[in-house]
């Protein structure tokens, strides 16, 4: 007769993994028990290792990169700048006008 799988939720696998980190329960030990075969085991293990930084990344606003910062911030005093160009030829213009060059 087969023996009916059984599905570990995330939660029960990092509970059997910190059993075996921090309360030093033998691997041996821990699977007899679970009926969980060592080689399942390591790769939870492993799988816990590999993914283990997300738990540290921010879930709120992300943070904006420096080159986009730097990329608006260049791109705010380019529009400034050609304002400013604006305004001077504008007045260049009335200045010849009134001086009748043009």
């Amino acid at each position: 007769m087969k023996r009916q799988r059984r599905k570990f939720t995330g939660v029960e696998k990092v509970a059997i993994l910190r059993k075996h980190l921090v309360e030093h329960v033998a691997v041996s030990e821990l699977c007899g028990d679970l009926g969980v075969q060592p080689t399942q085991f390591y790769a939870w293990q492993k799988q816990f290792f590999e993914n283990g930084a997300a738990a540290f990344e921010r879930k709120g606003k992300p943070r904006v990169d420096k080159t986009e910062e730097k990329v608006a911030a260049l791109e705010a005093k380019v529009q400034r700048k050609n304002e400013v160009l604006s305004e001077l030829m504008e007045e260049h213009v009335a200045l010849k006008k009134e001086l009748g060059e043009l």
